[in-house]
């Protein structure tokens, strides 16, 4: 954390480390508002009291709190990362087979798929990342192999890795997304074997990191898609600016499962949410904000999270571009 001379933000009369000591404060309030994921059943095993949270400025400092160096699973916030990959592979042909829509309804609902010809509303949906997965597998012998690598050169963390006991756990009692790979393999939107593409998901799924890192690994996306290294010195153009733009529209429009449309109206960045608890929101040209805590509402987003996040756009000022 920063020292406490660390120079106010716009927006806000307070230093970012005294306003993340106040939002921990009043964060403490919530918990047992929530309950853990308990449908995965390692994730179900999780202590629900814990709460953390960096700040990642694009000038390389950070400022943290709580439990922000405590590794979690990061779950469906790594569809926003297989995505990226996906769309730095095949480009504007992806939209062939996932849609660019809120879908208003639960992340691992079947409804629409029917109505819709087996084409998912979007990427961030179960039914869309298992459809990014499948277009991934086509591509990478070993998939696992490839996604961890984007993510520890972004992280800078050789040894980022996924839980293989939160895997398994996660592809055993995994029927429902193995119904949706089914489905759509019957409308022709599946080219893989499910099993595989399923085995390939749940590792996915299992990658863990710290808030800390998560704010490291998004950084490309505040700043026009150049991934700012932990220094603040520039290192690659991981996507071009357009590319990155598209990215956070589609992640305010469809980053929070079926509250994406209340987490725009009172948080208004785009965000990728988890059901390990985490979220991960992009300010671009200033940073981003990664938060956790494993207490989730009806809708599958974390409870102290969404409230940290609000009261932080609340300090700051800071708004979506």
């Amino acid at each position: 954390m920063q020292t406490p001379h660390t120079p106010t933000e716009p927006g806000s009369e307070l230093p970012l480390n005294e306003i993340l000591q106040r939002i921990h404060a009043e964060a403490q309030a919530l918990f047992g508002r929530g309950r853990v994921a308990d449908y995965i059943p390692a994730l179900a095993q999780v202590p629900p009291r814990q709460f953390g949270m960096a700040v990642a400025l694009t000038n390389g400092s950070t400022y943290t709190v709580g439990d922000a160096h405590t590794p979690f699973s990061l779950q469906s916030i790594t569809k926003l990362f297989t995505f990226v990959l996906a769309l730095k592979l095949v480009g504007d042909d992806l939209w062939q087979r996932v849609g660019r829509e809120p879908s208003g309804a639960a992340f691992n609902s079947m409804v629409q798929l029917e109505t819709e010809l087996g084409i998912p509303r979007n990427p961030f949906i179960n039914a869309g990342a298992l459809v990014i997965t499948d277009i991934l597998t086509s591509r990478y012998a070993h998939l696992d192999i490839a996604l961890l690598g984007m993510l520890r050169r972004l992280t800078d963390d050789a040894h980022l890795y996924w839980n293989a006991h939160i895997a398994k756990s996660e592809r055993d009692t995994a029927h429902r997304n193995m119904a949706m790979a089914y489905f759509m393999k019957s409308y022709n939107n599946f080219d893989n074997q499910p099993e595989l593409v399923l085995d390939n998901y749940c590792r996915q799924c299992a990658i863990e990191m710290n808030c800390l890192q998560l704010a490291q690994t998004t950084m490309f996306l505040a700043h026009g898609g150049l991934d700012i290294g932990p220094d603040g010195q520039p290192r690659e153009q991981f996507l071009s600016a357009e590319a990155a733009r598209r990215v956070n529209a589609l992640l305010l429009t469809c980053g929070a499962y079926d509250a994406a449309g209340d987490f725009a109206y009172r948080i208004g960045l785009p965000v990728k949410t988890g059901v390990g608890g985490g979220i991960v929101a992009i300010v671009p040209g200033k940073g981003t904000v990664a938060v956790w805590s494993p207490e989730l509402d009806a809708k599958g987003n974390s409870v102290l999270g969404a409230f940290a996040l609000e009261r932080l756009v609340q300090f700051t000022g800071w708004h979506h571009d």
